[in-house]
């Protein structure tokens, strides 16, 4: 499984009257085997979180509970994903510049992510992520 850019996935979902069950499998769902998995809570609703983007990491973002937005940018132009389903994963693929706000009360993001933790992947600021998407000749 290749994409060319960050896209919506659907994941399975087992629909039960005692309540529904969701799932993901690394290399079946994402394009990428699961090395980590973090979670982001009890922030604020209406606060956001600070953009940035990855060398090598690729992650799927789940809203496990409540709503929140994630803000793409691939270098030239920025697109806005709302996250408000537990059976819908946003793929953000290495080099793509993130942001996360909008949060609702109670939202947990769910991260799944295809390197282990490495302060050294991390582009925190957005004018060295675009020199390193469009170096100059």
């Amino acid at each position: 499984m290749v994409f060319n850019g960050p896209c919506l996935i659907q994941l399975p979902k087992v629909s039960d009257p005692r309540g529904n069950l969701s799932f993901v499998e690394g290399g079946r769902h994402v394009p990428f085997d699961i090395c980590r998995a973090y979670w982001i809570y009890d922030v604020p609703g209406g606060m956001h979180r600070d953009g940035h983007a990855f060398r090598q990491q690729h992650e799927l973002i789940i809203a496990l509970s409540g709503s929140f937005d994630v803000v793409l940018h691939d270098g030239t132009g920025e697109t806005r994903y709302h996250m408000a389903r537990s059976y819908y994963g946003l793929y953000v693929p290495a080099m793509t510049w993130r942001k996360i706000d909008n949060f609702s009360t109670n939202a947990v993001v769910y991260v799944l992510s295809s390197q282990p933790y490495d302060p050294t992947d991390y582009i925190e600021d957005f004018d060295q992520y675009l020199t390193l998407k469009h170096p100059t000749s």
